[in-house]
């Protein structure tokens, strides 16, 4: 038997088969070949259309069953990228494109929320400004599309529409509801009063079902598609941070995920609900939160990180594989000379406050400096992104000692792992796991096929830890302090 594991992101979608006894991957399949479109008809805005999700899910699957009888997979898990908009009609179409989780276009109407409901009541029961979050865009659409608005039946988030192609059921989750800043962590039920405020029919909110259960089962339509038998159970979804922490068994207080694909992502988990003043981290419900056991998840999230990389891959190292960019970058020194790169390029940051301030290059000496430096600072001010996100985590009580990762993306690089390890005294654990195979995990238990999360979990793959370099540190740490004026500067 088999769990079938689903990956939404904004770059490709992924589809995993794990064989739920063995715990193995199978086969995974990744569409597009290349990089998914994003539209950006102004400036900071990003949109996808929801249907091209669901068309590379289908592809993919259709690409696996070649290989494995679809009639095998006995559950599904869903991960999707977090606080997109999906708006639909009462034919459950969507009335426009997605807007995505990098979109800032609602930064400001956010800021408004946050005088207008109140900065007390929203660290006190939402552990966050509105923000730039999925109800704060659809705040954004009533207020700039109201033709569109008003055909709005419910609105979710792109896992949620992902389970209503495959089930017909349109549902949410407590933990996606507190993605979309729509969850009252005081009073531990849906926050109605965000909706009201911005003139939001609560109605307009779909009913809330389980992360890890059961919620809902694939119609006989997918089956005459896609050979899945009708009556599979979909067992779980979360978005992508939550869920690369679950991939990587990340569930108590203490434990601490991360990634680094578009964007960078540092997730811990902790059991008392704590906000940041500024709202530069972000708390959310995490996949395994109980009455009786409350786990939350502190999200540092930095949207310019391996965007920069893949940038300088594609504008100015074009020809070289990313090894052959670490190879190239392992020749100039820690520290890079004095060379600088600031990698907040992607749009707003939630880090900087929601600021917009675009990447920078400072201190390029054109005699010294070639570009092997180039390709250094690169990777160092990825790095300095995360320990400067860390620093803040630290200051609310996460205890950073151990970071688990996924050996893939940014952490495929040893170059950018061993200097972050530096920087933040923190040895880097490394595993053979990824998001579609975090859900298709997480289905498998959600279905009962696992007894627990131990069970679940047996079977992970540690492949590499990576300590910090210690000759490495006092220069990294000077480039550090020099790349903080640097960005004070430009805030």
């Amino acid at each position: 038997m088999y769990s079938l594991g689903i990956d939404i992101g904004s770059s490709s979608v992924k589809v995993s088969l794990l064989d739920i006894a063995s715990g193995k991957c199978v086969k995974s399949v990744t569409n597009p070949r290349t990089e998914a479109p994003i539209r950006s008809p102004q400036k900071g805005w990003a949109e996808q259309d929801p249907e091209m999700w669901w068309g590379y899910i289908r592809d993919g699957i259709l690409e696996m069953s070649g290989d494995y009888k679809m009639g095998d997979v006995a559950c599904i898990g869903i991960t999707y990228q977090m606080h997109g908009l999906v708006a639909v009609d009462r034919k459950v179409r969507p009335i426009r494109d997605s807007i995505i989780w990098c979109d800032s276009r609602a930064v400001e109407i956010g800021a408004e929320a946050l005088a207008g409901i109140g900065y007390e009541k929203c660290m006190e029961h939402l552990l966050n400004s509105p923000g730039n979050f999925t109800a704060s865009k659809l705040a954004w659409v009533k207020r700039n599309e109201p033709e569109k608005y008003a055909k709005v039946w419910k609105f979710m988030l792109p896992g949620d529409y992902i389970v209503y192609k495959l089930s017909g059921e349109v549902a949410t989750t407590a933990t996606g509801l507190s993605e979309q800043i729509l969850w009252d962590f005081k009073e531990a039920r849906r926050a109605d009063f965000v909706a009201e405020y911005y003139g939001i029919d609560p109605a307009l909110i779909p009913e809330t079902v389980p992360s890890i259960g059961v919620a809902a089962y694939t119609n006989e339509a997918v089956e005459a598609m896609l050979g899945i038998p009708a009556g599979t159970p979909i067992a779980y979804r979360a978005g992508d941070q939550p869920n690369n922490a679950f991939s990587l068994n990340v569930l108590e207080p203490g434990e601490v995920a991360a990634t680094g694909g578009t964007s960078g992502v540092v997730y811990g988990v902790t059991d008392v609900p704590k906000a940041d003043a500024q709202s530069r981290v972000n708390t959310f419900l995490h996949v395994n939160d109980r009455p009786d056991a409350h786990r939350y998840g502190v999200l540092l999230c930095i949207n310019g990180t391996g965007i920069l990389n893949s940038w300088m891959h594609r504008e100015v190292a074009s020809g070289m594989s990313y090894a052959e960019m670490d190879e190239l970058a392992e020749k100039a020194p820690a520290g890079c000379d004095g060379l600088l790169i600031l990698p907040f390029g992607n749009g707003a940051e939630r880090v900087l406050g929601n600021r917009n301030i675009g990447a920078a290059l400072s201190g390029l000496d054109l005699v010294r400096h070639g570009s092997q430096h180039l390709l250094r600072a690169t990777q160092e001010g990825i790095a300095f992104s995360f320990r400067y996100g860390i620093d803040i985590m630290r200051d609310l009580g996460l205890d950073l000692q151990v970071i688990r990762a996924g050996k893939a993306n940014l952490f495929l690089s040893p170059l950018f792992r061993e200097t972050l390890a530096t920087l933040c005294d923190a040895d880097i654990q490394l595993y053979d796991t990824d998001g579609s195979l975090g859900a298709a995990r997480g289905g498998a238990l959600g279905a009962g096929f696992y007894a627990s999360p131990a069970d679940a979990f047996a079977t992970l793959e540690r492949v590499e830890e990576v300590l910090p370099r210690a000759e490495w540190k006092a220069p990294l740490e000077e480039a550090y302090e020099n790349w903080k004026e640097l960005l004070n500067k430009n805030l």
